[in-house]
């Protein structure tokens, strides 16, 4: 797919970091392209590069070769504020820690990224308040971080990084700090929100069942991106012949 018909573009990420006067090389030339409304897993171990990955992906760190594309914008080389603008604009971010403010209740958190941006008040709340009723959080939208459960808290981030309606969700472990009970039942109802937005996402994740629910799979291998679902097409057409 052209880069312009994209909603994100990777081309030749790399990235090298010095540790000690040591050159450690985290992505070796990695290309991925995520069309509109795409949901792909990256997949792999600690250490592999998903993190890295994704910062570069949303602009929080420079590669050290190669070209980020936002909906077919290159904006890799922007300056700081050019950066920041495209963040606000077209990413939602969600971590393995909620990183909630815990002097605002849950509503007051998701209006927050809404009226940096700009947006009215009313409108702001009505957003906010959908977001959470849409997360079962209905009956806990006034209430502060402490005074709700891991999974609930989880579900404001994720309701925080959908307020502005971004084009593309790149997430990093969104439930690896949740019991495995828990962790299932919010990725379904991120999944379902993604689905029903229209939103494109990069989501890392250890979790294999929670990945193949998504519409493809990739890894990093020493450093390089693999699409899994390519390889094991090409290994079956191998084994075939």
């Amino acid at each position: 797919m052209n880069k312009n018909n994209a909603t994100l573009v990777l081309k030749n990420i790399n990235k090298t970091f010095v540790q000690g006067g040591n050159y450690l090389e985290v992505l070796k030339n990695v290309n991925l392209t995520i069309k509109p409304k795409e949901i792909v897993a990256l997949i792999g171990p600690s250490g592999s590069g998903k993190s890295t990955l994704l910062q570069i992906a949303g602009l929080l760190e420079k590669p050290t070769d190669g070209e980020v594309y936002l909906d077919g914008q290159l904006c890799s080389s922007g300056n700081d504020n050019v950066r920041t603008a495209m963040r606000r604009d077209y990413l939602g971010f969600v971590y393995q820690y909620h990183n909630l403010l815990p002097d605002f209740d849950a509503l007051e958190n998701v209006l927050l990224p809404q009226m940096i941006a700009g947006a009215k008040v009313k409108d702001a709340q009505e957003k906010a308040k959908w977001l959470l009723q849409r997360l079962g959080l209905g009956e806990r939208m006034y209430h502060r971080p402490a005074e709700l459960s891991g999974g609930e808290q989880q579900r404001v981030a994720i309701a925080r990084a959908l307020a502005n309606t971004p084009k593309i969700l790149l997430a990093d472990e969104p439930t690896g700090n949740l019991d495995p009970n828990t962790a299932d039942n919010v990725f379904l109802i991120l999944l379902e929100v993604m689905k029903e937005t229209g939103l494109s996402a990069l989501v890392a994740t250890h979790n294999i069942e929670l990945a193949h629910k998504m519409d493809r799979e990739v890894t990093l291998r020493e450093g390089k991106l693999i699409d899994l679902r390519a390889s094991k097409l090409a290994n079956r057409v191998e084994n075939f012949y």
